[in-house]
């Protein structure tokens, strides 16, 4: 799955990479946390940090914004607190927004 998430809260959920789904929207605490991960992976993501997977792992993790890139996998041995609240921002916003539980 991939998110694609605008400044405006606008969220495209792609669940196959020709077909994105239509245009929703995050909730106001939603939006408010993905600010803050944004904020907070500034260094990271001007550095380009890319974390290997650890052994066993099953989701990875791609982000992409104007100041660079952060790659990670779900059990990324040296992860900081942030990733792992971008994991949870991800799982939430697929859940709640792109309903991919229903």
């Amino acid at each position: 799955m991939t998110l694609l998430v605008n400044e405006e809260g606008g969220v495209h959920c792609y669940t196959e990479p020709a077909h994105p789904g239509p245009t929703l929207k995050l909730s106001d605490p939603l939006l408010v946390r993905a600010r803050a991960i944004q904020e907070e992976l500034h260094e990271q993501a001007s550095e380009h940090l890319s974390l290997p997977p650890g052994k066993g792992s099953v989701l990875s993790y791609y982000l992409r914004d104007e100041n660079g890139t952060v790659r990670f996998s779900d059990n990324s041995p040296g992860q900081p607190k942030v990733l792992r609240e971008l994991a949870l921002f991800v799982l939430q916003t697929a859940q709640q927004v792109c309903h991919l539980n229903e």
